[in-house]
């Protein structure tokens, strides 16, 4: 593991909150009062998770291209899960904002606007050899992905 600026990072950020900046304005109906009933453990884990991960994916050099050889294979598959958050949103911003639009599926992804972010994380972390950044992912994974099944299973009762 390597200090330095990591232009894949910065790139997989701009890809993540992007599209979060342009939720904040169309938050899907109802979606205040069951954000009420998070549980405090897992949003705990999901902002230690947040500031962990935004962190490491840009101090870490590893993360940027260093050459052509079968480990890109994990930055690749990253990256195309990255396009299909953004796919995700694209459809959520083009839906009538419901929750079910929110908490829906992509190619059989479960909660798909949580799940494709992270799994991209830990493979840009086994692409970058950063137990870390791995780390970092699995707890926000915890938190975040936990959040979104709970809302999910509230909106379904």
């Amino acid at each position: 593991m390597h200090f330095g600026f990591s232009y894949i990072g910065l790139i997989f950020l701009i890809m993540l909150f992007v599209p979060n900046f342009f939720w904040t304005k169309n938050k899907p109906l109802d979606y205040d009062r069951y954000s009420k009933n998070e549980n405090k453990l897992l949003l705990t884990l999901e902002r230690i998770g947040e500031v962990s991960v935004s962190c490491l994916l840009l101090i870490f050099g590893d993360f940027n291209i260093q050459s052509l050889s079968l480990q890109l294979i994990w930055l690749i598959i990253a990256f195309v899960l990255m396009i299909l958050y953004e796919i995700f949103w694209i459809r959520y911003f083009r839906s009538d904002h419901t929750l079910n639009d929110f908490y829906s599926s992509i190619l059989g992804i479960p909660v798909a606007g949580a799940t494709l972010p992270v799994i991209a994380v830990l493979l840009i972390a086994v692409y970058g050899k950063n137990p870390p950044l791995f780390f970092a992912g699995i707890i926000l994974g915890i938190g975040h992905i936990g959040i979104h099944l709970q809302h999910r299973k509230e909106i379904k009762s």
